[in-house]
């Protein structure tokens, strides 16, 4: 099997991993962000830990690594807490969609990141998806127009972290390393608010935070192992069914139906991915021949 097919299979697993995640965090009922965020990376944590300690090579990491690894595990920290906070006072759908505006910032700071130029299609491809964003944020000034920002600046946090694990794939450093540091950065950051804001669980708040946990933990060595696979541009349109995976599970779990709007929104940014992936290769096939 191809590196590009393999990386597509993983992307795929990675959306419904974490549409499982986010599922578990809105199950887990009223509590703090900071708390759901803390277990579900602190699972994670333990998971890494144990398959880079039963490794060859351990917990090395290389020399070059450190800078981008922060870089990674600092933005990918922030883009956590957004989207954590996003799915409690959104839809599930509508959390996940502008999460995945990852991939169009990705462009954007992969100019800077990567040294890869944009060209005008892909330009054109993420101004159409910010607009698709619109209907989903809703700019009415209600506090439920904050709250899709929130969830927007998620979106943010995860294409520049993303933009990272592609560097650091490149440089050939180890997908469980790259976990394994955000994950305990993540625990580590959190701690103190955790501490500040803690909220006594029940037995089962504390086994679906587990899942969540494991779901995330799913989530991030199929995705990470993705993007060190295959390029973002050639892959990362599959990403996008976790969509479909988070409105099945709203609908199910909760009765969620998205709106008119969010629903032209996910046409929109969905459709602009899918142009990209089309056209991305279609050019590199005209480029083989």
């Amino acid at each position: 099997m191809s590196q590009k097919k393999q990386g597509i299979i993983l992307i795929i697993m990675a959306g419904f991993f974490f549409s499982i995640m986010t599922l578990c965090v809105r199950a887990s009922g009223d509590l703090p962000t900071m708390q759901k965020a803390f277990f579900r990376n602190a699972v994670a944590a333990v998971i890494a830990s144990v398959t880079l300690f039963r490794s060859k090579e351990g917990f090395r990491i290389k020399k070059s690594s450190f800078g981008d690894l922060f870089a990674r595990c600092f933005c990918g920290t922030l883009g956590l807490i957004c989207n954590f906070y996003a799915i409690d006072k959104i839809g599930l759908a509508d959390a996940n969609i502008l999460n995945k505006l990852s991939p169009f910032f990705a462009i954007i700071f992969s100019i800077f990141i990567l040294k890869e130029k944009a060209n005008k299609v892909e330009w054109l491809c993420v101004i159409t998806a910010f607009a698709g964003a619109l209907f989903v944020i809703k700019p009415t000034g209600n506090i439920n127009m904050v709250y899709s920002l929130i969830g927007a600046l998620g979106g943010l946090g995860a294409g520049i972290a993303y933009t990272f694990v592609r560097k650091l794939g490149k440089k050939g450093e180890r997908g469980p390393i790259i976990v394994f540091c955000f994950s305990m950065f993540s625990c580590i950051t959190i701690l103190p608010f955790l501490i500040m804001s803690y909220k006594p669980m029940t037995v089962v708040q504390t086994l679906i935070l587990i899942g969540a946990g494991l779901g995330a933990a799913g989530g991030q060595f199929t995705i990470t192992a993705a993007y060190t696979k295959a390029p973002a541009k050639e892959i990362s349109v599959y990403d996008y069914t976790q969509i479909l995976f988070a409105a099945m599970w709203g609908f199910i779990f909760y009765e969620e139906l998205p709106d008119w709007l969010s629903i032209t929104g996910y046409v929109i940014i969905i459709g602009s991915a899918i142009y990209k992936w089309y056209y991305v290769q279609k050019k590199d096939a005209k480029e083989a021949s």
